[in-house]
């Protein structure tokens, strides 16, 4: 690991606090790689299947690359187990549910240091609107996706909840208008 200087400007620090998370999110580093070099095209076939259709029964993979239920029922397991499927769900159309407005949400932390890191961490964690957040490089720190049911709920959301937050100097949001693909999938 290289000495970490103490003269820093705002970026170094930001690029440092990202660094660091990542490290911390990445204690399995060395399993990984080993994971990832034992997926085998049997694997990469059953992936790329289980994501168009995560419902899909292990038999009908089988037929369709030509395993039976029982090999596609243990590579699965272990694909499972590893941690390259992490969990199975359903997608939910948004608007019939009452969810009218999804929006793109930069924040800026007040302060670059681990504890605000964690501070913000938890913040995201207790907000169910947020879809999606992201630790970024450049001028914002963090982008989150949320979905919320109109423009007063997503106002809500940032003046109440963001702004107000010991962790957060600055916001910058965006309506998204209409959503070109959606997909989630991997190109495997």
């Amino acid at each position: 690991m290289l000495p970490l200087c103490t003269f820093m400007d705002a970026s170094s620090v930001r690029t440092f606090c990202w660094w660091t998370i990542f490290c911390e999110n990445s204690a399995n580093y060395g399993r990984y790689m080993h994971m990832m070099n034992s997926i085998d095209g049997f694997d990469t076939k059953i992936l790329a299947r289980l994501q168009c259709d995560s419902s899909i029964t292990n038999q009908v993979i089988g037929e369709e690359i030509g395993l039976s239920a029982s090999q596609v029922s243990r590579r699965r397991t272990r694909l499972e187990e590893d941690g390259v499927v992490r969990r199975y769900r359903a997608v939910l159309a948004a608007e019939p549910l009452g969810f009218q407005v999804s929006a793109i949400i930069g924040v800026s932390l007040s302060r670059h240091s681990g504890d605000n890191a964690q501070n913000f961490r938890r913040l995201v964690s207790m907000l169910p609107e947020i879809q999606e957040a992201h630790v970024m490089t450049g001028d914002m720190d963090y982008l989150l996706k949320v979905t919320v049911r109109d423009l007063k709920d997503l106002s809500r959301l940032i003046n109440d909840e963001l702004l107000v937050h010991q962790s957060v100097d600055n916001v910058r949001s965006s309506v998204i208008l209409e959503t070109l693909a959606d997909s989630n999938c991997l190109p495997i």
